[in-house]
């Protein structure tokens, strides 16, 4: 995989450039060309071996990366770019659950009030991000505990979650409660 650098780049800057072809042939808004053109700029300026990183990341993520595969010294390196391979495996999780989350967002904003809908997907969003990456592995049978062992556990995830999880009830208290009190309770939390 990705063994010449060059190769590397230009697979990285032909997923941009198509990524980009696809939104404007699907008419979505101009802002989401955001996207393509990072990954575009990614493949110009991002370094291989962190690139790969980030790709192993995503591949054990479906639970198909095999560690042991690596050789000693690409082992040596990869785990001193844990970060992104950490990177990888939230980006990865993210993506499933949103394949999931969104089109219930979607499907619930026609039946009821956006701000009820989006909390109904955040809601399904949460525990995906964190259990549907974990049921993968384990039906694929992966060897998580290799890859746990040269990057360490993965405590991005939980962060992400939390974050995640805190703006979503903050949401859901804003809506059931009035604002004011709401504000009030975030003022004792917060020691304000």
């Amino acid at each position: 995989m990705f063994e010449n650098e060059v190769q590397t780049r230009a697979a990285i800057c032909g997923t941009g450039i198509l990524l980009g072809i696809v939104f404007v042939l699907a008419h979505l808004p101009l802002i989401i060309l955001i996207v393509p053109v990072a990954v575009l700029f990614l493949g110009l300026v991002a370094d291989p071996e962190e690139t790969h990183a980030v790709w192993y990341g995503m591949l054990n993520t479906f639970g198909i990366f095999d560690f042991s595969a690596l050789t000693d010294a690409e082992r040596l390196n990869y785990t001193q770019k844990k970060h992104y391979f950490w990177f990888g495996e939230v980006g990865m999780a993210a993506v499933l659950a949103g394949v999931f989350a969104v089109p219930l967002g979607i499907f619930l904003a026609s039946r009821s009030e956006i701000s009820l809908a989006f909390i109904s997907a955040a809601v399904l969003f949460l525990p995906l991000l964190v259990f549907l990456p974990k049921l993968i592995q384990r039906a694929m049978k992966a060897d998580t505990d290799a890859a746990i062992e040269a990057f360490g556990k993965n405590e991005q995830v939980k962060k992400v979650f939390w974050t995640f999880f805190i703006s979503m009830a903050g949401l859901v208290m804003a809506r059931v409660v009035d604002p004011a009190t709401a504000q009030q309770i975030i003022g004792l939390i917060t020691g304000i």
